[in-house]
């Protein structure tokens, strides 16, 4: 495994990190949670991510019970305060009650004192940008937190944060955690450079388009049983993707990691590693071998020509704009 610096700080985590958006504590079981933990550790994964908004608290409770058997100083825990985790009217959202209140709740379910990286998990347009840093201030000086960042933000919150937090002396954010892969590329017009100005490292979910980089979805074929795209409970995202340009674009790029002798989902880590403002790209996985095969993508190097390989290729579908 490699590791790269969270933004400024010192902080340093592993270039794939292992994430529970629809695995553990919803699809999976807490048995595979417990088994790709461990096979993470095996490869030297340090990072792992998950969310109280995950099943309603249900992922954290279950990577804090797959967490447990490890040394806490060993790894780097994240975890996400924003969307609703109840139906009163305060049960959401940045405000410090919400965050304060929240960031308790994700101790006792992830069983720890402290969270190392606590993410804001979109942005409260109803919330002063300045009462949610100063609680996340607070939460650090209280050491509960150790670093505070924000996810999906744009190129002008992150700046505007940024620019609050020097006017007040507050501890700056870490890093951003956006969607990016090979279809989602947003982030490269404005967020990216506004990170790196304002120190904030890449913590990028998706990478594998929920899982359509993978390959084992096919132009004119249906979703093959047990895969996410079948199951209709869960694919509400992936569905968008499941179109033939797109899976024809998908089956090229097939060949493109078949001629270097990888697996698509390797190729396709390996690109999202190629930006030096990511920190870290987070993979789920639902058995150990997924992370296994994921994490040998930080000894892919790709070549200027296979760069530009792969972009003529995506732009067959340059104008696809995925499901949000």
């Amino acid at each position: 495994m490699k590791y790269r610096r969270l933004g400024n700080t010192g902080l340093k985590v592993s270039e794939i990190g292992l994430g529970s958006w629809l695995t553990y504590g919803t699809a999976a079981e807490q048995k595979a949670a417990d088994e790709c933990v461990a096979a993470a550790f095996e490869c030297g994964i340090n990072f792992f991510d998950t969310a109280n908004a995950y099943n309603r608290g249900e992922g954290e409770k279950a990577i804090g019970a797959a967490l447990r058997p490890y040394k806490r100083s060993d790894y780097v825990l994240s975890t996400k305060v924003f969307f609703p985790m109840g139906d009163g009217i305060n049960d959401r959202g940045l405000s410090r009650k919400h965050i304060m209140e929240q960031c308790e709740a994700s101790l006792r379910r992830l069983g720890t004192d402290y969270i190392d990286v606590y993410f804001c998990h979109r942005f409260d347009q109803d919330t002063p940008v300045e009462e949610t840093l100063r609680a996340l201030d607070d939460l650090t000086a209280q050491g509960k937190i150790l670093y505070a960042a924000v996810s999906e933000w744009s190129a002008a919150q992150i700046a505007a944060a940024s620019g609050i937090s020097r006017r007040l002396n507050l501890r700056p954010l870490a890093s951003n955690q956006p969607i990016y892969n090979m279809f989602e590329r947003y982030i490269e017009q404005e967020v990216l450079e506004a990170s790196r100005e304002a120190g904030l490292g890449q913590v990028v979910f998706s990478p594998l388009a929920q899982g359509i980089l993978t390959g084992k979805y096919k132009p004119g074929q249906q979703a093959p049983a047990g895969t996410r795209g079948a199951d209709d409970s869960v694919n509400g995202v992936i569905r968008s993707y499941l179109r033939d340009d797109v899976l024809g674009v998908v089956a090229q790029l097939d060949e493109v990691a078949a001629g270097l002798g990888v697996k698509l989902s390797q190729l396709a880590l390996a690109w999202v590693l190629r930006q030096p403002g990511v920190s870290s790209a987070l993979i789920g996985a639902s058995k150990p071998a997924q992370v296994q095969e994921n994490a040998q993508a930080v000894d892919i190097v790709l070549q200027p020509d296979t760069l530009e390989t792969i972009d003529r290729i995506l732009s067959q579908v340059a104008g696809f704009a995925p499901a949000r």
